[in-house]
């Protein structure tokens, strides 16, 4: 069985298990007290780079990093992300820490709230405000969702280093073309069933955005209501919603091999907030939406209140791959098999905010 190296944000610091010859070890929790809501396992280095967004009630957000899988930790002296004072706004949250692929070597995005997208050339030790999008005329008009204003997804494009796409609650998907120079609203057929229009330009709240292994145009789409898929690189969205218990949700993955494959975990409604029909279940496609199949094996079948949050559903990049999710109750679930059965890892958790892993060699 593959090697795997799973880093988990939690509501009061950051528990990292290793899988070696099939046994779990977790340690834990670092950055003690602290909500871990970001987290990215950047995979460019020989050793791969642990960046953790944390949240400290008393000394406020900062990013670490780590680059001997979490032994120890630095922070920077002086803060990584920073608003310009000429902005008037102050950093709340890290909620997204994305490394570009090899096109770009050494560039992280930081996605943040105040809704903000950052941009590092040295691997994620220091920030610069990407101002366009900050400045985006549309910005005026952008209003928090239940969780905050945040820029919480990125997405790149190992093809082209210009090309990047972000969501932001509640303000919907934006994209560049040009490395973020510009941007424009790109929601074309994502509703906004809460709105008197729900067909805006610009407003949705979306919730999580994946792009698929094979096909780099495709991208899966959880709404606040509606799963949608793209395939031209977020230029027009499908609503693929149907077959599923519920198409509200806050998560999406992609598998990471696998074409047309995705996985989300419903969730009853926006004033419900609990699995769908009160049942623990993932759902997957693998045909891009057609159809989905409920992923129950080894999950709990009574009533279950558990709810997953939109960055605590994650593949790892095995084959056959490692699917993981974990739930406001405190409990971490594993699947070793793409999903076919589960088996539980932790209880007892604090909130889980964040799940990433990867595949060690």
């Amino acid at each position: 069985m593959t090697d795997v190296l799973l880093t988990v944000g939690t509501r009061k610091g950051l528990f990292i298990g290793r899988r070696s010859g099939g046994a779990w070890e977790f340690d834990g929790p670092h950055f003690n007290a602290q909500a871990v809501y970001s987290i990215a396992i950047d995979t460019r280095r020989p050793v791969p780079r642990l960046l953790v967004g944390g949240d400290s009630l008393h000394w406020g957000p900062s990013v670490f990093h780590s680059d001997d899988l979490g032994k120890t930790w630095v922070e920077p002296e002086k803060p990584a992300v920073k608003f310009p004072k000429d902005t008037g706004a102050s950093l709340e949250r890290v909620w997204q820490l994305h490394p570009a692929g090899p096109e770009a070597p050494d560039v992280v995005y930081a996605g943040t709230e105040p809704a903000a997208l950052f941009r590092s050339e040295d691997g994620g030790e220091t920030f610069e405000l990407v101002r366009p999008l900050w400045e985006h005329p549309t910005r005026s008009q952008w209003v928090p969702g239940g969780g905050g204003e945040a820029v919480h997804t990125v997405v790149t494009d190992s093809r082209d280093p210009d090309s990047l796409l972000v969501a932001v609650s509640t303000a919907g998907v934006f994209r560049s073309r040009d490395g973020g120079a510009s941007w424009a609203p790109s929601n074309e057929g994502v509703s906004a069933v809460f709105m008197p229009d729900p067909n805006p330009e610009f407003g949705q709240c979306v919730h999580k955005i994946a792009k698929d292994a094979v096909d780099e145009d495709r991208l899966y789409l959880q709404n606040h209501w509606g799963v949608f898929r793209s395939d031209d690189g977020g230029g027009k969205w499908t609503d693929i919603g149907a077959g599923l218990p519920s198409d509200f949700g806050f998560a999406v993955a992609a598998h990471p091999h696998r074409p047309n494959t995705a996985y989300v975990f419903p969730i009853t409604a926006d004033a419900d907030r609990v699995p769908a029909g009160r049942r623990c279940r993932v759902y997957r496609t693998s045909d891009a939406g057609g159809t989905w199949e409920a992923l129950s094996a080894g999950l709990p079948e009574g009533d279950h209140f558990g709810t997953v949050l939109r960055d605590a559903l994650r593949t790892d990049d095995a084959d056959p791959a490692g699917v993981y999710f974990g739930n406001r109750n405190g409990e971490l679930y594993a699947s070793a098999d793409d999903g076919d059965s589960w088996h539980l890892l932790a209880s007892h958790l604090p909130d889980v905010l964040c799940v990433r892993a990867v595949a060690m060699d």
